[in-house]
């Protein structure tokens, strides 16, 4: 079991970890050994998510999620493949602790009556700035 939060655990079955050769470095290493990670998850038919999670955790995986519902996560990062599946275990733990966090409810605001006040006090004194710009007009006596 992987613990994301104290509510939520996922099993270790319900993530299925490929492993494909990387590009980058690695040397001689890197044609002959497949150490990048692609973890794939069905966020959709996963039993642990509940619900509000499963839709935040659509909304914020992006283009990693298919039209299926699967979150796939290339890790490639290391040169080893044990700590790119960790990393790639590691970014799903932070995405679904993201989605697990819910965002506040913003309240509209009005402004005060002292603000309002301030801001035609300032309005007034650049009209009079200006209306002290004008040119004068000539009285033809």
């Amino acid at each position: 079991m992987i613990h994301i939060t104290p509510t939520i655990e996922i099993d270790e079955s319900e993530i299925q970890l490929d492993f494909i050769r990387a590009s980058g470095p690695g040397g001689q290493n890197v044609n002959k050994v497949a150490t990048a990670v692609k973890l794939r998850f069905d966020v959709k038919n996963s039993p642990s998510l509940p619900d509000d999670v499963r839709d935040r955790l659509v909304h914020l995986s992006g283009r990693r999620i298919t039209e299926e519902g699967i979150l796939i996560i290339d890790a490639r990062r290391y040169r080893t493949q044990e700590r790119n599946r960790q990393d790639a275990i590691g970014r799903l733990v932070e995405l679904i602790r993201k989605a697990a966090e819910k965002s506040k409810l913003r309240r509209k605001t009005r402004p005060t009556l002292a603000s309002k006040k301030r801001r035609l006090e300032t309005k007034q004194h650049h009209s009079e700035i200006k209306r002290m710009r004008r040119s004068v007009p000539r009285s033809e006596e």
